[in-house]
């Protein structure tokens, strides 16, 4: 049998590529425009005009006017016509006379993105020390030709009105495929705008834009005033021995609160914890990585984030500041950065579209994280990359995302890592020190205004003028004032705490659902006769499937009350040492894990006037603590010590839980019971906060004791004894 012989076949592209990649790829026409103006800047030009006018015989056209370098016939016909030339990834860098500048792109792509806007382009060019040349294109001729053999542009010398002092390139875009009404072209200055860094890295760029039937002088692209300073500012920057060095600062608008600095560095073990506790698969297996990471992959970089409280008093605050005359001036400018953007050699890689602002998928965290976390929109972050440092982080063909890779990978997390710093510090700066640790009921109490009405009735007994009360009403109206801020700053984070109803109520509904349908086939089991028969393994797992739906029914016994809207304090007691003896039955894989030892001796049976699942709470939010900490001591042994004492006489018992972790920092001590602040990894910072309120809701106080009874951590709580 004679052997077949294989033949070479050409491979060929149609001339629709120029529409599939140019109007197809690039994502809309603000990002095809600015594809356009980033050519200009790679021809080093330090002046960029974009404008829409009218020609009386073509009609509307965009135009795109620079002093750039110009392009020669032989760079036109070698360069410019290949699509996908690899000459801006061999040439990385444009010069002009001595300035030497590092160029955006590299695909080859960009000037496609003509197609997408307008179907004719007249182009300008004229380069040092050569003539002025006029290109034609018409796009639809090119994609609508049989073969590539018959697509071509025209090339003549221009002999009109050159529009250059020098050199440069003017683009004109006829035959437009959208009409350009005021709000796009509003939205193409924000996305302008962006192009160059806020944060004003690249000084020799300008960038102006023209809109319609202006007669003025064109505007410049440039961001607002109040973006050079935030409430809250973190810069960061990754060094080569792999090390995140953050420094926050806190810079409040208002004059009766102080600014304050902090900083930290956070080692790459550190990041990788961090990435863990967010719930994704560790670093190395999310990327493929053969080997664990000791070290991150990609290069140095450097970051800026700015963020603003956007809310009607912050906005407020800021407009007041910058003497502006609109809040809607804030919330647009703090849009048109929105996010975090990626610059490679001080010009935009990342976001160039709308829906690709939360590339870092901040928002996603946001919603599925209960507790304050930032948004894209009220945060304006730059991060700078350069092209040598930073060679595997590459944005994808569409301008919308990065590519897929471990440097990738790596790069993300290490940003999250520092976003997760500026949350933490943001949130403490967002409390005032002199009114969060008040409880709930001494905040209410300031709403009162009895004592103002005895200090008016005062000094009218006395004979006092109406002028004399008006100091008394003033100093009330502040306290008032003060008061309503802080309700309403604990009013957002307890108004969280509605979802632990719900989900009291879904928990109990289905642990009785579930219990009742084992139960009864496990009762079902014991009045057969078939445990008579069973061997001793079959005995003994049935014993223990009895013992779990029995505790399952107690904990469904246990949060009842508190799912229901009738729940009321006084109803329900407890027993003190058994439920501390319950909860660290909870724990007990841990401790065996950490090998944490437990020092608890339930020699007395003390009856308090606490509900059994407020108790539990508190239990349980100051044990957590102590188990996870412990778990990051490595130089002693690892022990919680719980102690109770009477205290008044019998009236009240005093719980002390101890442990001989790390304990508490000075910076912490102050505000380690405010909501919305942990220096745990995954923490929401409201346990030891509800654990606080439930104990001075039964008219006792939750103290850390400093320095720690075991050199660690040392909470102490009171509660009332149930009398007979």
């Amino acid at each position: 049998m004679s052997k077949s012989r294989a033949t070479r076949v050409p491979f060929k592209l149609h001339p629709r590529v120029f529409a599939a990649l140019g109007s197809d790829l690039v994502t809309n026409d603000f990002v095809a425009i600015t594809e356009l103006v980033k050519n200009s800047y790679d021809a080093f030009a330090d002046d960029v005009n974009v404008s829409f006018g009218s020609d009386p015989e073509s009609g509307n056209y965009i135009e795109i006017l620079d002093n750039g370098s110009g392009m020669t016939r032989k760079t036109i016909e070698k360069v410019w016509c290949v699509v996908a030339t690899p000459h801006r990834a061999q040439a990385i860098m444009s010069r002009k006379g001595k300035k030497v500048r590092r160029v955006s792109g590299e695909k080859g792509l960009g000037r496609l993105s003509m197609a997408r806007l307008g179907d004719r382009l007249e182009m300008l060019t004229q380069a040092k020390n050569s003539s002025c040349l006029k290109v034609n294109v018409i796009w639809s001729s090119l994609s609508g030709a049989a073969t590539l053999d018959k697509c071509f542009v025209t090339i003549e010398k221009y002999d009109g009105e050159i529009p250059f002092q020098s050199t440069g390139t003017r683009l004109r875009i006829f035959h437009l495929a959208n009409d350009w009404d005021e709000e796009q072209i509003s939205e193409l200055r924000d996305h302008l705008s962006r192009l160059i860094s806020p944060f004003n890295e690249v000084k020799d760029f300008a960038i102006r834009l023209h809109a319609k039937d202006e007669e003025t002088t064109a505007t410049n692209v440039d961001s607002p005033k109040f973006l050079q300073h935030p409430k809250y500012r973190l810069i960061g920057k990754l060094t080569d021995d792999g090390q995140l060095h953050c420094k926050y600062t806190y810079a409040p608008f208002v004059t009766d609160r102080d600014g304050r600095k902090k900083t930290k560095i956070l080692p790459w073990e550190k990041i990788q914890e961090l990435s863990r506790s967010r719930g994704i698969e560790p670093i190395e297996a999310k990327s493929r990585a053969i080997q664990p990471l000791l070290f991150p992959s990609c290069g140095q970089f450097h970051f800026e984030i700015r963020a603003w409280d956007i809310d009607t008093s912050g906005v407020s605050e800021i407009v007041e500041e910058f003497k502006l005359k609109k809040l809607s001036l804030v919330r647009s400018g703090i849009r048109a950065h929105k996010g975090i953007s990626i610059y490679r050699d001080g010009i935009l890689v990342l976001p160039k579209s709308e829906g690709a602002r939360d590339w870092l998928r901040l928002d996603l965290r946001r919603v599925s994280e209960l507790g304050t976390r930032l948004s894209t929109s009220q945060i304006v972050g730059y991060v700078g990359i350069t092209a040598k440092e930073n060679p595997g982080i590459k944005d994808t063909s569409d301008r919308e995302r990065l590519t897929e890779s471990l440097d990738v990978t790596v790069f993300e997390e290490i940003l999250k890592s520092g976003i997760w710093f500026l949350e933490q510090e943001r949130l403490a700066d967002r409390i005032d020190a002199k009114s969060a640790n008040q409880p709930m009921k001494n905040l209410l109490g300031a709403l009162s205004a009895q004592e103002l009405i005895e200090q008016v009735k005062d000094t009218a007994d006395r004979g006092g003028t109406a002028k004399e009360t008006m100091p008394l009403v003033t100093e009330f109206s502040r306290s008032l004032e003060k008061a309503r801020k802080e309700v309403e700053r604990r009013f957002i984070y307890y108004s969280r705490l509605a979802t632990i109803g719900t989900l009291a109520q879904m928990l109990v509904h289905e642990v009785r659902n579930k219990t009742t349908v084992v139960g009864n086939f496990l009762r079902a089991i014991a009045e057969s006769k078939i445990l008579e028969e069973a061997a001793l393994l079959l005995r003994e797992k049935f014993d223990r499937s009895s013992t779990a739906i029995s505790g399952l029914d107690r904990l469904a016994e246990t949060f009842l009350p508190l799912a229901s809207r009738s729940f009321g304090r006084g109803r329900r007691h407890s027993v003190l040492e058994d439920r501390i003896a319950g909860a660290l039955a909870l724990y007990d894989a841990d401790f065996r894990k950490r090998e944490i030892s437990i020092k608890f001796t339930a020699k007395t049976s003390t009856p308090v006037a606490v509900d059994p699942g407020e108790l539990d709470a508190v239990l349980i939010n100051v044990i957590d603590n102590a188990v996870y900490w412990l778990g990051q001591e490595t130089s002693r042994p690892r022990v919680i010590d719980i102690r109770l004492s009477r205290i008044q006489s019998g009236a009240r018992v005093r719980v002390g839980i101890h442990d001989s972790g790390p304990g508490v920092s000075e910076d912490n001590a102050e505000k380690i019971f405010w909501p919305g602040i942990t220096t745990k990894p995954s923490g929401i910072g409201m346990g030891l906060t509800i654990a606080s309120e439930i104990v001075d809701a039964h008219d006792g106080k939750m103290a850390l004791q400093q320095p720690g009874e075991l050199d660690g951590a040392s909470f102490s709580f009171d509660l009332p004894v149930k009398s007979n």
